[in-house]
């Protein structure tokens, strides 16, 4: 019992004596006396020639309109910015992108491709070839719409109407010369209660549009049908292979696959398919 009063004890000072050394040493490292001769010391105050940092002010004023002209121009910002918010669906269904982009969808589903090659970069193949089909339009717009809005020529009003003439003009292009796209034309006239045209000025733009579009679905359906031909023969004859040499367990997908492709490639299918295309646009 005394050994270990004893000990205690010693371990109690052992530990007193290493906590007042601590307390020294680390008063010694923070103090400043501690730095050696010839050091610099440190200065918090900032000079003169440092500038604060400057946030400008920021302010909305919403007032009401006074003038008649105040309010056709908010709702003249008004409609320009929904036709923005619309111009991706403009694109679109405006343009040959809607017919590329199914064309395209069904010699994937014709070659019996899954992921390759994926859709992002079938649509960019569409889309850049719309740009290149689509150029000198773009180009009219342009020149008689944008740039003479920009330089404060024209109103947004005779900007607008300078560039729906040369869309109207190309959509009437691809369906004055075929049957459906007439058909579609009178239907669509009809349904509006409006006397047939003999002109493209005498048919309105909300009736061209969706006239154009389902003319583009059935041009573009009807091109998918004369692509699956071929590759529908190819399954038909490796099925028949398969079930006459009784493998009907095997997947007649997996053989033929490889022989629509060596034959797709063979005849430089996608230069065939873009030219085909691009000649089926411009006439």
């Amino acid at each position: 019992m005394k050994y270990t009063g004893i000990l205690s004890k010693n371990r109690f000072r052992t530990v007193l004596a290493i906590m007042f050394l601590s307390f020294f040493c680390l008063g010694n490292v923070f103090s400043q006396e501690s730095f050696p001769n010839g050091s610099t010391r440190g200065n918090t105050e900032m000079t003169r020639n440092v500038n604060g940092l400057s946030v400008p002010n920021v302010g909305v004023n919403i007032t009401q309109p006074r003038t008649g002209e105040q309010m056709a121009f908010s709702v003249q910002v008004l409609l320009l910015l929904t036709i923005l918010t619309l111009a991706p669906s403009i694109l679109i269904l405006c343009t040959c992108f809607l017919r590329f982009s199914i064309v395209l969808d069904f010699i994937k589903r014709s070659l019996s491709l899954q992921q390759v090659p994926p859709t992002a970069v079938l649509n960019g193949i569409a889309l850049f070839m719309t740009f290149f089909i689509m150029f000198p339009v773009f180009r009219q717009v342009y020149d008689k719409s944008f740039k003479p809005l920009s330089d404060g020529t024209i109103t947004i009003e005779q900007a607008y109407k300078e560039a729906e003439g040369p869309l109207k003009i190309f959509m009437y292009n691809q369906m004055g010369t075929s049957e459906s796209g007439k058909r579609y034309i009178a239907s669509f006239m009809n349904m509006a209660k409006l006397p047939q045209p003999n002109t493209l000025a005498d048919i309105p733009t909300y009736v061209i549009v969706p006239a154009y579009i389902l003319h583009e679905l059935t041009v573009a359906f009807k091109i998918g049908v004369f692509l699956y031909i071929p590759f529908i023969v190819i399954d038909m004859v490796v099925a028949s292979v398969l079930m006459s040499m009784g493998m009907m367990m095997l997947p007649p997908v997996q053989i033929s696959m490889p022989f629509k492709l060596m034959l797709f490639v063979l005849v430089d299918g996608w230069g065939l398919l873009t030219q085909q295309l691009f000649n089926s646009i411009v006439k």
